[in-house]
């Protein structure tokens, strides 16, 4: 396909106001995102004063129970059978949770306390953020797993998906980010990195928008998906065998492990940097909050870089080597500034310099990953049309679910590294730059990069299984139809 012919399909869609709809709820899971990944490390470790390794261990507790769950709440609402349609019963039971326990978790509504030794030897404060951050990553599956699950049914292009992602996950950045730089010009940037009042604002505005996005989102996508066929089967508890036994035959493929694996592994690398980010950007550069909030505004930009960079590889290249192309990318520049600062070849940290220069850095390594998950969630799309030749099901849900399954199950693994990280660097006791030596900051990039790299590439490798192109995705889609009439003519005839 020219690019033009591209420009001109993909510029169609955003004249659909459910395109928009169903992009802008990703702004809720880009709050909590960036809250778990950037920020409750470091609230639990130096505001409510858990040790880094067990509030790292809550955490992950949290993402493996939220990994478990996704998989069940992805098949249940491809097989339920509602006047709402298939994903919006579970959207709107979200919307009951999760901005309540987001504001709960930043606003202790009890007396915590690291110090007490209760069930398991374990404090108040480390029950506190294990229950609640529990809470808050059942409400994130609710919603995330059944909304991202309409894409499929609200699109069936091969390169339209794109689109339709690339400004899902535009949303998501956006939302994120910008709540990150209100926070940090603003809350923290006010009251501290270490402040219960700049948490607890942060928390309370952020429910807010959370419920408002929600809401937006739900009932925008409400009146398409309730046209939707309504599925053959429904769930049912009491055969809960058949159920896990058709999951196991829906995700069972070669194409689905290539992604699977690769969100899997890359992962734990993802949980990993975003544990350490506020260390890194705190400590090891020396940036203040205000400063790391202007970088932040940057980032935001990077959604339309990607935008116009997705459009042009996509109509060249299939999605595997854009996707590829785009992870290594982001492999090479990755470790580039942090090389910089040990070799002596960066500006003085902290200055206007260093952070202009980390800022250019870090908006183009945001751009390739933009590119990566856009091209990445398109392919698990086009893979709901290559296993329902197979099955006779779509199972949109559990394939996003499946996906949302690896990157929650594994990135724990990434957070725990990251409490022994700043454990092992002598970290768990700075509470000031200037109590950052360089002997500290290389034994921190020292642990930190080889792990992250080798990560990164191993999850690459397994993109490399992947077979669907784009002419044998229009093939299904053909079958899919010539399926469709007969059944059709079948049932007109009876």
């Amino acid at each position: 396909m020219e690019a033009t012919q591209y420009k001109e399909k993909a510029g169609s869609i955003f004249k659909r106001p459910v395109v928009w709809f169903y992009g802008i709820g990703s702004i809720a899971y880009g709050i909590k995102n960036n809250a778990f990944s950037y920020l409750l490390l470091i609230f639990a470790n130096q505001v409510l004063g858990i040790p880094a390794v067990y509030a790292s261990l809550a955490l992950a507790i949290a993402m493996l129970w939220d990994a478990m769950s996704d998989p069940l709440i992805g098949h249940w609402s491809d097989k339920t059978n509602s006047a709402l349609g298939r994903r919006h019963p579970f959207m709107y039971a979200s919307l009951a949770i999760f901005p309540l326990s987001f504001f709960a978790l930043f606003t202790p509504v009890i007396t915590v306390s690291a110090e007490d030794a209760l069930l398991f030897g374990m404090s108040s404060a480390w029950w506190y953020v294990l229950v609640l951050a529990i809470l808050i990553r059942t409400a994130t599956t609710l919603f995330e797993v059944p909304n991202s699950a309409l894409l499929p049914e609200l699109e069936n292009d091969y390169d339209r998906r794109n689109s339709w992602l690339m400004l899902r996950h535009g949303f998501g950045w956006w939302g994120g980010n910008g709540y990150h730089c209100i926070n940090f010009f603003f809350f923290l940037g006010t009251w501290g990195y270490v402040s219960h009042i700049g948490y607890s604002v942060y928390g309370t505005v952020g429910a807010i928008i959370i419920a408002l996005v929600i809401i937006i989102s739900a009932t925008g996508t409400q009146k398409v998906a309730s046209s939707f066929p309504r599925p053959r089967e429904t769930f049912k508890f009491s055969a809960i065998y058949t159920e896990v036994k058709q999951i196991v035959e829906s995700v069972w493929d070669r194409n689905f492990a290539a992604i699977f694996f690769y969100g899997l592994i890359s992962a734990i690398a993802g949980g990993l940097g975003t544990a350490l980010y506020i260390y890194l950007t705190a400590y090891f550069f020396a940036f203040s909050p205000v400063q790391v909030a202007t970088t932040a505004i940057f980032v935001m930009l990077s959604p339309f870089f990607a935008a116009r960079i997705i459009p042009f590889l996509a109509a060249r290249f299939e999605k595997k080597y854009v996707c590829m192309a785009s992870g290594l990318f982001f492999i090479v520049v990755y470790p580039m500034p942090y090389l910089m600062v040990l070799a002596g070849f960066w500006p003085e940290l902290g200055s206007t310099t260093s952070l202009i220069i980390y800022t250019v850095f870090i908006v183009i390594e945001v751009t390739g990953l933009v590119v990566n998950g856009s091209l990445r969630d398109s392919m698990i799309a086009d893979i709901v049309e290559n296993r329902e030749i197979k099955t006779n099901r779509r199972s949109e849900g559990l394939f996003f679910a499946f996906t949302g399954f690896a990157a929650k199950a594994t990135s724990g693994g990434g957070i725990i590294a990251a409490g022994s990280i700043i454990t092992l660097a002598g970290m768990d006791n700075v509470r000031d730059v200037a109590q950052m030596t360089m002997e500290i900051r290389t034994d921190l990039i020292a642990l930190f990069l080889p792990i992250y790299l080798t990560l990164q590439i191993l999850g690459l490798l397994c993109v490399m299984m992947y077979r669907i192109t784009r002419d044998q995705h229009n093939a299904n889609l053909s079958a899919l139809a010539g399926r469709k009439a007969d059944t059709l003519a079948a049932e007109s005839s009876a």
